[in-house]
């Protein structure tokens, strides 16, 4: 298809802005705010989508308007002054490129907590507490509602002054949708009851924005029109209010949200990751389309250009939003100009970027170590300057395929060791487990990169010290992973890993997972057991809730699984020991809190407690190597090139064959490694 056909690449006017085509990057926080600001991180952030071709992105998920209003994950500050500086660096950043910028502002009434910053009360329509964020809540009163619809007008003329090209409100799952929803306003004043009282308040404030930006300047709001639940917001009555906004002459376009978002399980679904199909609520956008009068935009899990194709083609959206997609690759609409679709690292839907921030972390991507890192790790890798260097890469998993891949785009001859003969390594297992399938596409994007750039892979080799050394490397890079670690209690000889369950080994009767790492391994491989006929399951963890290192896309999930398929749950209980009895396995577990301790008999045990560095070859290679095997920390985490050796090939050991970590440490370990090489 060529770029005059392609109907992702064909312009959009909006208001008096032409955008250069139909993708954007809807709002969203990446937590990466300086107090309350948008620093260079940030602004990195949004740029490499700038550079990469995008028509809009937009920024602010949720940037608070009022003290009352303080950030629970990492949002931006607009209730005051200071931030317009700010801005208008950010836009002059921006529009380099030609590229719009918009900002969303919200009051997030019940969805915060009184604990933060000021310590204000939080408000709301009714004292009705929000299960996440657990406030119980101040009902508004008039000064109140006059307060909060002034600060809101304060905010969109920020914007403005700023030099944004508009201001979005943010209205689902928020103040104004709190108003609207009968689940959380029981008002029976002018504010209640009916959906115009109901609507009352959103209409007020979009009023007051209006008045304050004047006619000219572009003003959206993101709207939900579903809740999904009983006693909610249908789409019948989300579609009426939605009319009603839409031809309420306030606004220049609607971004429409699905679901519920004040509880983790709703929030699951409201943002889901790979458990759920792409593009899940565009057909239901598309059928009340023709009642919204401005043009409409969304974003969820349109993480592909097929699904974003067909959103346009059809008329069922006037722009899609790409967020998590330019997370993965901010270069999409560069590739899809250069013809290279097939060049754009996919996103696979891990839910990595959003589970890091409800862990108190920033946006990282789980297979992109570049994304939120812009001013130290590139996006797109340059060719050195210096020498041509053969490099040999041990082990073809995460951290070795990006090393291969990063060592032949500086223009280095790599060859890349392989025990079998598949590349993946961790991953391959990992996408085994039901739902989580679509992991491999990490390692189908990574072999055509391998492909492309023309590397000598060497399959179904133990490389061993001899193997590497006859190459004449001058760079050695050892990534051969983990092997599980299931002996480090007595009587582990006697239990399975959970790889060996998801490489197909025979499981029945009664099984216990015992996870002691809190990743993904344990839950995944006990969500694969609980869909089996004939097992019994019970998971335990010394951990006070299973899955306790996962953000909110991805253990709500387990979690409904686990309480469906019939799991017993056992927190709070460390395994000691285990031994045989009879044909059976005897589990006694400590309680971490000092209770008494507990014992199972089961017909299998399965042990998840992290890997355990395979690095001989590693150990082999130190005497002949010119470093020792030593990384330098201070170049390393100052960004910079490894110092040479004057003496024998350089020798680095990376990923989990230096310890148990995750798919996103492996990558980021050689990326930071070999750009400089």
């Amino acid at each position: 298809m060529s770029k005059k056909q392609d109907v992702l690449l064909q312009p959009f006017t909006l208001k008096h802005l032409t955008l250069r085509n139909r993708i954007m990057s809807t709002p969203h926080e990446p937590a990466y705010a300086d107090d309350g600001k948008p620093g260079e991180r940030y602004q990195l952030y949004h740029e490499a989508k700038a550079q990469g071709g995008i028509g809009m992105t937009m920024f602010g998920g949720s940037a608070n308007i009022a003290p009352d209003s303080p950030s629970v994950f990492g949002q931006l500050y607009v209730g005051d002054d200071s931030i317009i500086p700010y801005f208008r660096e950010f836009a002059d950043r921006i529009h380099k490129y030609d590229c719009a910028l918009i900002c969303q502002i919200t009051h997030m009434g019940r969805r915060t907590t009184w604990n933060q910053a000021d310590w204000l009360p939080v408000i709301a329509p009714s004292r009705v507490r929000e299960p996440a964020h657990r406030a119980f809540p101040k009902e508004m009163d008039k000064d109140d509602i006059r307060r909060v619809r002034q600060a809101y007008a304060a905010a969109a003329k920020r914007c403005q002054d700023g030099g944004l090209d508009g201001c979005e409100a943010l209205h689902h799952g928020h103040l104004l949708d709190q108003f609207m929803s009968p689940l959380t306003n029981v008002r029976t004043d002018e504010y209640g009851g009916s959906l115009e009282n109901r609507l009352r308040f959103t209409l007020e404030v979009l009023d007051a924005m209006r008045e304050a930006v004047g006619p000219d300047f572009i003003l959206g709001i993101r709207q939900g029109i579903n809740e999904n639940s009983e006693g909610g917001v249908t789409l019948e009555e989300g579609t009426e209010a939605a009319r009603i906004v839409s031809e309420s002459g306030l606004i220049d376009y609607m971004t429409v949200n699905i679901g519920r978002i004040d509880t983790d399980h709703n929030l699951g679904y409201h943002i889901p990751g790979m458990h759920y199909p792409l593009a899940p609520w565009v057909a239901m956008i598309g059928s009340i389309r023709e009642q919204i009068k401005v043009p409409v935009f969304h974003a969820c899990r349109l993480a592909d250009l097929s699904s974003a194709r067909y959103a346009i083609q059809e008329g069922l959206l006037d722009m899609v939003g790409m967020v998590r997609a330019h997370i993965a690759d901010p270069h999409i609409v560069k590739k899809l100009e250069a013809g290279d679709e097939d060049g754009i690292r996919p996103c696979v839907g891990a839910g990595y970027c959003l589970d890091r921030i409800y862990e108190g972390g920033g946006t990282l991507c789980i297979h992109n170590a570049a994304t939120g890192r812009e001013a130290t790790m590139p996006h797109v890798i340059e060719k050195s300057t210096g020498p041509k260097k053969k490099v040999v890469i041990v082990g073809g998993g995460p951290a070795g395929l990006e090393a291969a891949r990063v060592s032949a785009e500086r223009g280095h001859d790599v060859i890349l060791f392989e025990a079998t003969g598949d590349l993946g390594g961790q991953i391959v297992l990992a996408a085994r487990a039901g739902w989580r399938k679509d992991l491999i596409g990490i390692v189908d994007w990574y072999r055509l990169q391998l492909e492309r750039l023309g590397i000598d892979i060497r399959w179904n080799i133990f490389a061993d010290e001899d193997a590497v050394a006859a190459e004449n490397p001058d760079v050695v890079i050892i990534a051969s992973g983990g092997l599980p670690d299931t002996d480090y209690v007595p009587g582990g000889e006697n239990c399975m890993s959970t790889w060996d369950v998801l490489a197909g080994e025979d499981v029945s009767g009664s099984v216990l997972v015992y996870d002691d790492n809190g990743q993904h391994q344990g839950p995944s491989c006990a969500d694969f057991l609980s869909e089996m006929n004939g097992v019994e399951l019970e998971f335990v963890t010394p951990d006070r809730s299973p899955a306790v290192e996962m953000g909110t896309v991805n253990f709500p999930i387990f979690m409904e699984h686990f309480y469906k398929n019939g799991v017993t749950l056992t927190p709070d209980h460390r395994l000691k020991s285990v031994t045989k009895d009879g044909n059976q396995l005897r589990a006694t577990f400590t309680n971490e809190y000092g209770g008494p301790e507990i014992e199972r008999v089961v017909d299998h045990i399965v042990v998840e407690h992290g890997t355990l560095p395979l690095d001989d070859v590693y150990q082999e290679l130190r005497n002949r190597s010119g470093n020792n095997g030593v990384v330098d920390y201070d170049a390393l985490t100052s960004d910079e090139a490894q110092p040479a050796c004057t003496d024998g090939f350089q020798l680095f050991c990376v990923g989990d064959a230096v310890a148990s970590r995750n798919i996103h440490a492996a990558i980021y370990d050689s990326l930071r490694l070999c750009k400089d090489l």
